[in-house]
């Protein structure tokens, strides 16, 4: 008789990086369970060492069947839905950009919410494993768009910056992390102020 997997705790360690694994989702596919660990231990210490190496060591996910949305971090700690999951398996990169909010570490931070949710997909984008597989990629970019609408939109802008100004969004994550960010830093960095680079962008968003 098969072991359920409801209720059972597993804790993995590598390379000086622990994963606390919980699921209360009796029916939560063994292997995706093991994707959602190899990809904690692939992207981590990648993200850790672009862009905060003293992130927090141990980390907890959660496979939750009451939780609503998609995925959640708070503390250390990432709720993914067990509903979504179950539907999107090959969404894995959903990792991705939930323990790079683990790394952004970015407390209460003096930075706008689009600025925080931009970071995160441009990591999904650059260090994701296997976005092609969910069909996840950056939109081409519409009239409408704004670099304030955050997540895959912000984050193909800020792909578009850093092809001339390599370790721009380096430099805002750590500044949104040490509490110094103001949007003058836009201007320090590339020369530019955040309207002005949009409407480079949209004259040529070749990425």
């Amino acid at each position: 008789m098969a072991l359920s997997n409801a209720g059972a705790q597993e804790v993995i360690k590598r390379k000086g990086y622990q994963l606390t694994f919980e699921s209360n989702y009796a029916e939560l596919d063994p292997k995706l369970k093991k994707r959602l660990i190899e990809t904690f231990f692939v992207v981590y210490p990648k993200l850790a060492k672009e862009y905060n190496p003293v992130t927090e060591k141990n980390v907890v996910f959660s496979v939750d069947t009451s939780y609503k949305g998609v995925a959640a971090t708070s503390d250390g700690k990432v709720t993914f839905s067990a509903l979504w999951m179950d539907k999107h398996p090959e969404d894995i990169d959903v990792v991705t950009h939930e323990v790079m909010h683990i790394v952004q570490d970015y407390g209460r931070s003096v930075g706008p919410g689009w600025l925080t949710e931009g970071i995160a997909d441009y990591a999904r984008y650059k260090f994701g494993v296997d976005n092609a597989g969910a069909n996840w990629a950056l939109p081409a970019l519409k009239p409408e768009h704004s670099y304030k609408n955050s997540y895959r939109i912000t984050a193909r802008f800020f792909a578009w910056i850093e092809k001339s100004k390599p370790g721009t969004i380096k430099a805002i994550d750590a500044s949104l992390r040490d509490h110094t960010y103001t949007k003058n830093i836009w201007a320090k960095q590339t020369g530019k102020d955040l309207d002005a680079l949009w409407a480079d962008y949209v004259n040529n968003p070749v990425i």
